[in-house]
């Protein structure tokens, strides 16, 4: 006799989860950055399912931003729906700073904890609803190729396995596996502009264009990703990116990408680096008439020094 149909999202999600993980060999430590949401709920569902069938070590971390009344009561819940689902679960309180309003605050203090992490991956429950949200996000502020791009399926520790699965998808998941999520009141508060985009632009883009738009979106962003790792990868084989003949020689796209590497690994603020301030870097090369530097975020300046680019900080 034929055991109950398994509900396709959760098919789809365990799928997704075991395509991200290949590479990981038995005994390698998985961890999932549990909210307590949907998204990251659906995806402890699917990794506490496949981990002791691939013999991974698994668990979840909650981190508590205490940014709202009760916050501690509802990280402790999604720490006990994840032991309830057979993975390890740990609280991490965080105190959240200022720098880059609450949002980039939050995280940031969020990714400083997932980053120390004794773990092979650590997994987080973003979905193709907020890869399309991002690449809005980044159009409005004209951030350029790289903020359209989007999230990547991996950055270091940190993969995405639901970015191909819609929220709704996640929210089946839950259901079908028998888990309560919270829902953030910050993502129906019109205040933030992540808010805004999730429930007032995306929906009238849908309407107006016939819907698809967060889809469209997310295939923006994987092929803007294609280019942008490409540019990156020959930026880095630059000879002397610091001389000015060198980048003055190259195509304006290259060059930008040898200069925000060169900004980055100076120490200007990753998050906080902007098209404006490219330009500014691109005109001590291409339109230089005595200008004495650009100041970069995160206290980092650079200037023409003898026919080279110098960066400083303070």
């Amino acid at each position: 006799m034929m055991g109950p149909r398994l509900d396709p999202a959760v098919a789809e999600g365990r799928r997704a989860v075991l395509a991200a993980l290949t590479d990981l060999e038995p005994g390698a430590r998985v961890e999932v950055a549990l909210s307590g949401g949907a998204d990251s709920l659906a995806l402890a569902a699917c990794l506490a399912f496949l981990a002791p069938r691939e013999g991974w070590l698994a668990g979840a971390v909650v981190v508590d931003h205490a940014l709202q009344d009760g916050s501690a009561v509802v990280a402790e819940k999604a720490a006990a729906q994840a032991r309830e689902l057979g993975l390890e679960a740990e609280v991490v309180r965080v105190d959240v700073g200022t720098d880059g309003g609450p949002e980039a605050a939050a995280r940031d203090a969020r990714y400083g904890v997932l980053r120390t992490r004794q773990a092979e991956a650590v997994l987080l429950g973003h979905t193709l609803d907020d890869q399309a949200e991002t690449v809005l996000l980044g159009l409005g502020r004209g951030s350029g190729p790289r903020s359209l791009a989007g999230m990547p399926e991996r950055d270091g520790l940190v993969r995405r396995p639901f970015l191909g699965l819609r929220r709704a998808d996640t929210e089946r998941i839950c259901t079908a596996s028998g888990l309560t999520w919270w829902t953030d009141p910050h993502n129906t508060d019109p205040s933030f502009r992540r808010s805004r985009l999730r429930h007032e632009a995306l929906p009238l883009l849908e309407d107006v264009l016939g819907g698809g738009v967060a889809e469209a979106l997310a295939r923006t962003a994987e092929q803007l990703r294609q280019d942008t790792d490409l540019l990156d990868a020959l930026a880095a084989d630059v000879a002397e990116p610091h001389d000015v003949e060198t980048l003055a020689a190259l195509p304006p796209a290259l060059r930008s990408r040898v200069l925000r590497r060169l900004a980055l690994d100076a120490g200007a603020d990753a998050s906080e680096l902007a098209a404006v301030h490219l330009r500014e870097l691109d005109r001590l090369i291409t339109d230089w008439h005595g200008q004495q530097r650009v100041e970069l975020p995160g206290r980092v300046s650079a200037a023409r020094v003898d026919g080279a680019l110098r960066f400083a900080t303070s």
